[in-house]
């Protein structure tokens, strides 16, 4: 999100001296903040990154507002070693990416931003994901109403997120561009989770990456939450920032087949722009998964998945609300 700049000039006119000063205070004590995060990160090692920005994103406050969840137990998962356990879930989702691009579904997004309990601006967006007649994806838009945020703005980079970050899927194509930690193992609802950190190794370019903590299913060793954000936050000269929230993504077993599809996502945050902070709610629901024809080859376990394949009826994660 960005925030709105000419809201925040009119702001500033209205400042009185004191208050103005304290801004000033705040943007100083930023700018140290930013050096001295850029000059002393670089020098720690991989895995340490990870566990700092673990700590910053999946700590205790935060893992403790998600609902049925168990404590976690660092204990090293037994019969078998966490480098294969990640091993085994990049290729199921390596599989499970192969099935999704088989389905259209619809995508509801709303992105609020809140003054202490109360909504002051809202942005809505429903559309359909669907295949035209020579087996593309498209995107229908069903429903958007006029925007009424005013704090913030929202950017083509918050659209990207919404429609690829969110239903974040880690295959064995991508898996090199991240350092993964096992953290442990952890009751989900009725699932038994192995759960791991992750951060991209180095940002390239203009690419978007994912960073916080997933939960692996041990049964069928794959993702069935995922808590973070997309990386890297923008900022560019003249208070140009691109800040993005903290996020946690469902899945669950809803189609024929034995994958866990994206069902809901929930982002509850401040983002800390140096001209002051936003609160955020934002919900994303996925609905109507409908299998569309086509002359790809699903495989699960090295097997065809033919249509109407019943998967396990797994008792479905309950999303926070």
């Amino acid at each position: 999100m960005r925030a709105n700049r000419k809201r925040i000039q009119e702001k500033l006119k209205s400042c009185s001296l004191r208050q103005l000063s304290v801004l000033a205070s705040n943007l100083i004590r930023q700018v140290f903040a930013v050096q001295f995060r850029y000059t002393t990160v670089m020098r720690v090692m991989r895995i340490a990154f990870v566990v700092v920005m673990a700590v910053a994103l999946c700590g205790p406050v935060s893992l403790g507002a998600f609902g049925d969840e168990g404590a976690l137990n660092p204990a090293e998962p037994k019969g078998v070693t966490s480098d294969e356990i990640i091993r085994h879930f990049a290729a199921k989702e390596k599989e499970f990416k192969t099935a999704l691009d088989q389905y259209g579904y619809r995508q509801t997004v709303k992105v609020q931003t809140v003054d202490g309990d109360t909504p002051d601006g809202e942005y809505q967006q429903v559309f359909d994901v669907s295949f035209d007649d020579q087996g593309k994806k498209v995107k229908n838009v069903v429903f958007a109403p006029q925007s009424t945020l005013q704090r913030i703005m929202m950017t083509e980079q918050d659209i990207d997120d919404i429609e690829n970050r969110l239903p974040f899927v880690l295959t064995s194509d991508e898996i090199g561009e991240y350092s993964i930690l096992y953290v442990g193992q952890q009751q989900e609802d009725d699932l038994h989770c192995y759960v791991f950190d992750i951060a991209p190794k180095k940002i390239e370019g203009k690419k978007r990456y994912f960073q916080g903590r997933i939960w692996v299913d041990d049964k069928d060793f794959q993702i069935v939450k995922t808590y973070g954000k997309s990386v890297p936050d923008i900022t560019r000269k003249r208070g140009n920032e691109n800040l993005f929230p903290k996020f946690t993504t469902y899945r669950e077993q809803v189609v024929d087949g034995p994958y866990w599809f994206p069902v809901y996502t929930r982002a509850d945050d401040t983002l800390h722009f140096s001209t002051g902070d936003v609160k955020i709610r934002e919900i994303v629901k996925y609905t109507n998964y409908k299998k569309f024809g086509s002359n790809v080859k699903i495989t699960y376990d090295g097997k065809d998945v033919e249509k109407g394949d019943q998967g396990k009826n797994a008792a479905p994660q309950q999303p926070q609300k």
